[in-house]
């Protein structure tokens, strides 16, 4: 069942989301791993010049805390650690594309 919005609830609720992906690495990051990909964190570095390594850990923490991105850890040495979208961050995919295509309407 659909929750129902009022203007200023729905602008409230998109607001929200827009912080979740605020900082200049997220969306890079979570297109790296949309359709399934998983990266480990030196895949991220080579993946993303310009990014230092304390902003990638940053952003990644973030995006963990935040229920988008899942961190798999292996006991292993040297350790072995994966990231990937949990499922309602994948569900990004398709609103994030949504507003390319906005935007390239804009473009025309």
């Amino acid at each position: 069942m659909s929750k129902l919005y009022t203007p200023e609830s729905a602008a409230s609720g998109v607001e929200h989301v827009l912080r979740l992906l605020e900082g200049r690495w997220k969306l890079i990051i979570l297109f790296h791993l949309f359709d399934g990909k998983v990266q480990r964190y030196s895949d991220f570095e080579k993946l993303i010049p310009g990014i230092s390594q304390k902003m990638l850990a940053q952003q990644l923490r973030q995006l963990e805390a935040d229920g988008i991105v899942s961190r798999t850890v292996y006991p292993q040495v040297p350790p072995k650690v994966e990231y990937r979208l949990t499922e309602w961050g994948q569900e990004l995919c398709p609103a994030l594309d949504a507003m390319l295509k906005w935007a390239e309407k804009r473009e025309d």
